[in-house]
């Protein structure tokens, strides 16, 4: 089983990466909160990985911290969260959120998360509660600068609403209403964040 792989960065996006090891390309998931902080093309990266079998597949799963990875498999604990959900789950709640929600069993916080809903949201709070003193939240990923990449970002801010499961015209809107109401330049996780704020309010 890999549990940590260092390499070359050979893609990155928003949901996933490629990481060159030695010549093998590891396709690996990412939440958010690891794209963040990734370096540049080409860099040397290192990611923690849980890898997850299933009958017709192998999954990789990467994190940029212990934490992160520590907090992916106390929700895979939880009935009815996957990996993919869980995933999810990291990618619209910092781990600091994730635990503030979850200890002051703010179930409408957890709803606006895509995927969670209140039973969901309930079984979060209820399995998790008396766990939390597993997690350990640090300082939050260092924004992405915009610099010449406004569009990239643009386009990059709405591949991930989507695959958090909002529909494409929506999300356009949330980013449309984001940049409107913000004419200043915003990096790739202000525009996300924002733009998930907006989401919420529906």
């Amino acid at each position: 089983m890999i549990a940590s792989l260092t390499g070359r960065l050979a893609f990155k996006a928003p949901t996933h990466l490629t990481l060159d090891v030695q010549g093998v390309g590891y396709d690996v998931l990412i939440p958010l909160s690891t794209y963040y902080g990734l370096p540049d093309l080409n860099a040397t990266l290192a990611l923690n990985i849980h890898t997850h079998v299933r009958e017709d597949a192998i999954l990789l799963f990467g994190f940029s911290s212990r934490q992160e990875k520590e907090t992916f498999l106390l929700l895979t604990t939880v009935s009815g969260v996957g990996p993919k959900t869980a995933l999810g789950i990291l990618s619209a709640l910092p781990v600091s959120d994730l635990v503030s929600a979850i200890h002051a069993g703010d179930v409408e916080k957890l709803e606006t998360i895509p995927g969670i809903g209140k039973k969901s949201a309930g079984r979060l709070v209820l399995e998790l509660k008396d766990k939390l003193g597993k997690l350990h939240p640090g300082p939050a990923a260092p924004a992405v600068g915009l610099g010449s990449q406004h569009d990239r970002d643009a386009e990059d801010a709405l591949s991930a609403l989507t695959n958090l499961g909002y529909r494409l015209q929506d999300a356009k809107e949330a980013l449309k209403r984001v940049r409107q109401e913000r004419p200043a330049p915003l990096s790739l996780q202000e525009l996300i964040r924002h733009s998930l704020k907006e989401l919420a309010r529906g």
